[in-house]
């Protein structure tokens, strides 16, 4: 246990403990915060304005390193310095997401009318668990849009939280109450008549596993029907599954289909999988982190079409919404059952019929009751832009996506691996003679070496067996010659990695 005399006061604290009272985290010069602030507004308008010119990744160095392994502070940096060490470290060694050229991983790209809402709703400083404020209504109007982009009706329920894990997990939590037989928030899962299952394609996102395990049922409760050779489910197989799993005596709750896996983009058939549930009598909740907001893009919204048939909704407007991280948002059509599944009303939570406590408790639909002010970043931009740009942003990435698949199609030096549907592409760099440890090799070598140029960041992954290089186009900055780019430097890196001397299969430069 730490002791009071291991923190002696300084100087400057012993003097702050004298005028008891008095002091604040406000500046004692608001003339000279101001003037940070503008030379902060600044640079942050150059640096979103000049993203080009900047590689897309750099390695921090070592001093970089060392600077964040230094002691807890304890006396007072001006803001200027302590803004000017922002600079230098952070700002400078991004991930790099905001990047035309980050194909990465599915992340969006961010936007500047989204970072003023989210510096407008950190100086506001509401807590979203509740409340009679302004900042609680656009919270819901923030949900009704989301219901609206998907077609869910006006009586559905929603809540903005993180991300698509947090949205999946409300999602199937919602799911698994609603198809007990008994009352799980009370006795636990442990009084389950027949332990429950849950079923998602091979292709589901890891986060679904986390969720079931989290729930109490552990990862043998999720089955993992086989895909389709578009990688869709199966929704035959899927059929088969529930049978044995009802004669094997246990209790079929939920079917997980998904609009756009994170390997492929591909998209389960959701107007059979909606009619395969309701036979079934199970819930059907989407994950859509990743494409659900298709149903906005005018040429590709029959992508998703039966989205609106699902009993829950996950989607994320950081990513094609583009909203600063973190956003996410979980949407249900039974408002009974969603509020059911996670409100708690302790006497210091009641409302009231006036004053501050007489608007809705938010935290009734979800586990955080401490709440950011998410929305304001969204309702920003989905204001100064409208929702039919972001339709159109939406349409141009799919395009990209189709005009590299293109590109790589026609040289014979690259290989596409899996159909593209969406946004994202698979492909690998080959060479005659070289088997497929050594093809990985070579590609993974060529996709760190995107990195390290600061050249563009692509994820791999592996589709039917084969290892591959991932770019997935979710970002509104990307333009045509910045998918050339790629493609001229996959080939460039490729040829250049196996003309030097043998090829060994290594990680790295033959000798």
């Amino acid at each position: 246990m730490t002791k009071a005399r291991d923190f002696p006061l300084s100087a400057g604290a012993e003097a702050a403990v004298r005028s008891t009272g008095r002091e604040t985290l406000d500046p004692d010069d608001w003339s000279d915060a101001l003037a940070v602030s503008r030379k902060i507004l600044e640079d942050g308008v150059a640096y979103l304005r000049d993203v080009r010119d900047r590689p897309v990744w750099r390695e921090p160095p070592a001093d970089v390193r060392a600077f964040f392994e230094a002691a807890l502070p304890r006396e007072p940096s001006p803001l200027a310095e302590v803004y000017r060490d922002v600079a230098a470290t952070v700002m400078a060694y991004p991930m790099g997401n905001v990047h035309p050229r980050f194909w990465a991983w599915y992340m969006g790209s961010s936007n500047f009318t989204g970072a003023l809402g989210d510096f407008l709703a950190a100086i506001q400083g509401s807590n979203l668990g509740g409340g009679n404020h302004a900042a609680a209504l656009m919270d819901q109007q923030v949900v009704d849009w989301c219901k609206a982009m998907v077609g869910f009706p006006a009586s559905a329920s929603g809540t903005l939280v993180s991300g698509g894990t947090m949205a999946n997990v409300i999602g199937l939590a919602v799911a698994r109450n609603a198809k007990a037989d008994v009352d799980v928030r009370e006795l636990g899962v442990g009084a389950l008549g027949k332990p429950l299952r849950f079923y998602g394609s091979d292709q589901i996102h890891s986060c679904h596993r986390k969720a079931v395990e989290a729930l109490g049922h552990g990862n043998q409760a999720l089955r993992r029907i086989q895909t389709d050779a578009a990688l869709r489910l199966d929704v035959e197989a899927l059929r088969a599954a529930i049978a044995r799993d009802r004669a094997d005596g246990f209790r079929p709750c939920c079917v997980i289909a998904t609009a756009g896996t994170v390997n492929t983009g591909a998209i389960d058939d959701l107007p059979a999988l909606a009619a395969l549930a309701e036979e079934e009598d199970l819930w059907l909740h989407v994950d859509g982190c990743i494409g659900a907001l298709i149903a906005i893009a005018p040429r590709n919204a029959w992508r998703v079409a039966g989205i609106d048939k699902a009993d829950s909704v996950a989607l994320d407007p950081h990513k094609w919404l583009h909203a600063p991280f973190e956003a996410g948002c979980v949407l249900v059509k039974d408002a009974a059952a969603h509020r059911g599944a996670f409100s708690v009303t302790p006497e210091y939570l009641e409302s009231t019929s006036r004053g501050l406590a007489s608007g809705p408790w938010l935290h009734d639909w979800g586990l955080q009751t401490s709440r950011g002010f998410r929305a304001l970043k969204i309702w920003m931009s989905l204001k100064e832009h409208g929702v039919e740009k972001f339709g159109r942003l939406i349409d141009q990435n799919i395009d990209q996506a189709h005009r590299l698949s293109a590109l790589i199609d026609a040289d014979p030096a690259l290989e596409r691996v899996a159909p593209t549907n969406i946004n994202i592409v698979c492909f690998r760099y080959r060479r005659p003679g070289l088997d497929a440890d050594a093809l990985k090799a070579l590609n993974t070598e060529i996709m760190l070496r995107l990195q390290e140029e600061g050249l563009a960041a692509l994820s791999d992954t592996t589709v039917h067996g084969v290892h591959c290089l991932r770019a997935a186009i979710n970002n509104h900055r990307t333009r045509d010659e910045d998918l050339e780019l790629l493609v001229r430097e996959t080939l460039r890196l490729g040829g250049e990695i196996t003309n030097r001397g043998a090829w060994t299969g290594g990680c790295g430069t033959s000798p």
